[in-house]
């Protein structure tokens, strides 16, 4: 285990591997842990960094700083520790959005990018969009942290043959510290960087998940802003995707991650 203090908030991070650098960030209520079936495959060809975003896994749940900004600001200090140049980014959903604000704010540390189940905005314009946050949030407040795992756990991973990964998510989640989850949730909600993805230039992969919890139509859509992106859809899976279609995942990153590098090993201009 390592850590590094940034703004006074220790940060724990885990280093696997040697090759071009490849950073992985988990999302809301997850931790760094949960990428354990990626990080045996890619870090045969990568300097695979894992870090536990702030008030997550092993992180400090300090009792501010909860902002999307702040995440990326985190992670910008994370590299600078290790001196890793321009990085391979990887973001699954909280994850992915610290991606599009990391992009946005340092585009020269892209090596590429790569956004699963995600968006650029979460924003809160119909009355629909205030009952989901009203019932999410109000859920995350009266109930315990062991019951919103086991209900998240159960909706993630339904099927028969997925129960021991059921049991073992459930358990992870309820390890969260509940004012952090909290925190973080409200820093998800009202951000947005979507007039802004335009601006993003690096070659940039969107994994999304047939049974998200958000369309595909709505990924394609900011898909279409980006001048250097693609859509993929992975079949029969839902949000969490590195755990529950880990080999399609796996193969389907390796090859943006490959294509992204022209012929003679050098990166095309992000």
């Amino acid at each position: 285990m390592a850590y590094f203090e940034h703004e006074g908030c220790a940060l724990h991070y885990r280093e696997y591997g040697q090759g071009e650098p490849l950073v992985l960030l988990h999302g809301l209520g997850s931790s760094s842990q949960d990428w354990e079936l990626q990080v045996p495959l890619l870090s045969q060809h990568y300097r695979v960094i894992l870090m536990d975003i702030r008030g997550h896994g092993r992180s400090d749940k300090p009792h501010d700083g909860y902002h999307i900004a702040t995440f990326s600001a985190d992670l910008l200090a994370l590299l600078e520790h290790l001196h890793t140049g321009p990085v391979h980014l990887v973001g699954l959903s909280m994850g992915g959005m610290v991606g599009f604000q990391f992009a946005i704010d340092h585009p020269q540390w892209l090596r590429s990018l790569c956004i699963v189940n995600s968006a650029p905005e979460v924003k809160r314009r119909t009355r629909s969009d205030w009952l989901w946050w009203l019932k999410r949030r109000g859920l995350a407040t009266v109930l315990s942290v062991e019951t919103v795992g086991k209900a998240l756990a159960q909706r993630l991973f339904p099927k028969p043959e997925q129960a021991a990964l059921r049991h073992t998510m459930a358990q992870r989640w309820a390890r969260n510290n509940k004012r952090a989850y909290l925190k973080s949730f409200d820093a998800i909600v009202g951000w947005g960087v979507q007039e802004r993805i335009g601006q993003i230039h690096c070659p940039t992969l969107v994994i999304a998940a047939d049974h998200d919890y958000t369309p595909i139509q709505l990924k394609a859509a900011y898909v279409a802003l980006m001048p250097q992106a693609t859509l993929v859809v992975i079949e029969d899976s839902r949000h969490a995707t590195p755990l529950d279609q880990p080999q399609v995942f796996n193969q389907t990153l390796l090859q943006f991650l490959a294509a992204a590098c022209s012929p003679e090993g050098s990166l095309r201009p992000c």
